[in-house]
């Protein structure tokens, strides 16, 4: 089943970049311009997701969320608040009205969509897409499988969580440290060099097949990144 996002924004320019991104994506989306408008579309049609600006004509992004907590069909559905309020007091105002997530703008879509994965994983698994891609390398989460340019790519159980973080995060540089902590996790004792090691097996594996280049990308000082070009 497709999921269905619907989106509050009221600047035009943001709202048809959102649609087309997520529609790209796969989702259905519809678009609301004020708080008013958002909430009768929900009450028409009960969203899979909300993605909430929190400054809106005629209802603000706050109360939208109150209301929509409020009500039995809609207490349940993610929402996702957008917005140019980047303090931490207005972060856990938000969250603590019932939002599920919060994103300051400007909104990367590569995050934004990551974002809305991990948030329909944790809270409605059924809609969650289990399959990610970037350039020509496939990671099927169900399967456990990894393809890349049609061929399987056979990796260990820490290469295959290396790359799907780095997958959901395509062309953003991450410390050792950083890897450690998402991968590993940080209530377990790793040396730093180890990220090392496995990202020498991931990019072996990745380019077992003649004609193919690495995909990972080193930066002096800084850390590791999935290119963008795949």
């Amino acid at each position: 089943m497709t999921p269905h996002i619907l989106v509050f924004e009221d600047e035009d320019a943001l709202a048809t970049l959102l649609q087309y991104n997520l529609e790209k994506e796969g989702y259905k989306v519809s678009v609301a311009s004020d708080g008013e408008e958002g909430l009768m579309q929900a009450e028409e049609e009960t969203p899979d997701l909300v993605l909430l600006d929190w400054m809106l004509p005629k209802v603000s992004g706050i109360e939208v969320c109150r209301r929509l907590r409020g009500r039995a069909e809609t207490r349940n559905v993610p929402i996702i608040m957008l917005t140019a309020r980047g303090e931490e007091s207005d972060r856990v105002r938000g969250l603590d009205t019932g939002a599920d997530d919060y994103l300051t703008k400007p909104v990367s879509m590569v995050e934004l969509n990551a974002r809305i994965r991990a948030v329909l994983r944790r809270i409605r698994p059924g809609l969650a897409d289990d399959r990610v891609s970037h350039g020509d390398i496939i990671i099927d989460r169900v399967a456990h499988r990894v393809k890349r340019d049609g061929k399987e790519v056979h990796l260990g159980p820490t290469e295959f969580r290396l790359l799907d973080y780095l997958m959901q995060h395509p062309g953003r540089v991450f410390s050792r440290e950083q890897l450690l902590d998402a991968v590993w996790g940080s209530d377990v004792y790793v040396e730093v060099r180890t990220v090392d090691v496995h990202v020498g097996r991931l990019r072996k594996a990745l380019t077992v097949s003649e004609g193919l280049r690495d995909p990972v990308r080193t930066v002096r000082s800084a850390g590791y990144a999935l290119d963008l070009e795949g």
